[in-house]
């Protein structure tokens, strides 16, 4: 095996180590899972969306999508509801708590973020976000 490709396999498991790093980590700054976020983030954006049309939206599995939204309906910040033409289909909605809610989390993610990215100047955030992009293009052009 060359340098090169040991260098490779060296950053994809530095990548997934701060991935497993950064989660539990950030779940417990902000008070809830960047999947949730998302999915409050995307609800916050529109009055209301299809069950489906949220799921692909977020790129989060059915089966994740709805228990997310089951326990943030228990918490009271997502409303659903059954399409009255066609029950097949559920209707997503923040609730006013949900919005109250999100500025919150919003404030806690950008603390979160502030901190990881404490020790990088403006240039190195935007060369490093120009890489990830790169690796990003390259794994969605992987066919499998």
């Amino acid at each position: 095996m060359s340098n090169s490709c040991r260098e490779e396999e060296k950053i994809i498991v530095q990548l997934n180590d701060i991935y497993k790093q950064m989660s539990p980590k950030f779940e417990r700054c902000t008070g809830i899972s960047q999947s949730r976020l998302d999915l409050l983030h995307r609800l916050f954006e529109v009055e209301e969306i299809s069950q489906t049309a949220l799921q692909r939206e977020v790129n989060i599995d059915s089966a994740a999508v709805t228990r997310h939204l089951k326990q943030l309906e228990g918490k009271g910040m997502v409303s659903r509801r059954k399409n009255p033409a066609d029950n097949r289909f559920t209707y997503v909605r923040l609730t006013e708590e949900g919005r109250m809610k999100i500025e919150a989390y919003r404030e806690e993610k950008e603390i979160f973020i502030s901190k990881v990215f404490k020790t990088f100047t403006e240039e190195e955030r935007s060369i490093l976000s120009g890489m990830l992009n790169r690796i990003q293009d390259n794994v969605q052009d992987i066919e499998y």
